[in-house]
């Protein structure tokens, strides 16, 4: 029975082009096997309630509808990835029954415990889900000097158009985690976006600390949202409608 680790993380966004905004704030994640039972702390929980939690339904297919691990293992034989001996994810929990994830992550590793695939998951605030898939195409393993590839294709801010290119670097280990987003769009913009932090066992005491710094979890997430949202409508950032989502779930 694996323990269920904490990233005691710091993300950092900066837009790129004519209007410049940036901010840095710190947010916690959690690192739990995905397939099997979990060894986490009392006031933690998989599939159930309780102070923090992770449900397989908020995960792997559409939001409230996901299968978890097992949605992760069609996707890859989908697309003819091997099938990973290991299956991480990293999100973001449930406090006091509420989630909200801009992003999660999708671990997998071979036998040898090296990464293959990454599946980003990403949500909009809107309710719509849509999956980047990043590996290698001789399905080597990734490394912290790797740079992967994606096409976005999905409307994540009114504020950045549905076209232009996402670079993925990570850095995962047992003692931190290192994940860097550069996306582009051919005229100069788009932004970068960093998630950064040590890697620890979760106890009582951090969820607790947790509690007491960000109270609100997931919603001072969507709060931080729409408060940079209302800073780039003032700087008067042209702002686009939603389109409808993608017809794919995942794409590369």
């Amino acid at each position: 029975m694996e323990t269920v680790d904490l990233i005691r993380g710091e993300t950092y966004h900066g837009r790129k082009g004519a209007v410049q905004n940036s901010f840095r704030y710190t947010v916690d994640y959690v690192a739990l096997e995905a397939e099997g039972p979990v060894n986490g702390p009392s006031l933690f929980s998989r599939n159930r309630r309780n102070v923090t939690a992770v449900h397989d339904t908020d995960h792997g297919g559409q939001p409230g509808k996901g299968t978890g691990a097992a949605w992760v293992r069609k996707v890859l034989a989908e697309h003819d990835l091997p099938a990973p001996a290991r299956i991480v994810l990293m999100a973001q929990p449930r406090v006091l029954g509420h989630v909200f994830n801009p992003v999660s992550f999708w671990l997998c590793h071979d036998a040898d415990g090296a990464l293959r695939t990454v599946i980003a998951e990403v949500n909009n605030t809107y309710g719509d889900r849509h999956s980047y898939l990043a590996h290698h195409d001789n399905h080597g393993p990734i490394t912290r000097e790797d740079t992967l590839l994606a096409k976005k294709i999905f409307y994540v801010s009114p504020f950045q158009p549905v076209l232009g290119e996402y670079r993925f670097r990570f850095d995962i280990t047992d003692a931190r985690v290192g994940i860097w987003i550069d996306y582009s769009t051919e005229d100069g913009g788009g932004l970068f976006t960093n998630l950064i932090g040590p890697r620890v066992p979760l106890t009582n005491a951090d969820i607790l600390r947790a509690a007491v710094r960000r109270p609100l979890g997931s919603r001072r997430v969507l709060a931080l949202i729409h408060w940079q949202a209302a800073k780039l409508a003032l700087k008067r950032v042209k702002f686009r409608s939603r389109p409808v989502p993608p017809p794919e779930d995942v794409t590369r």
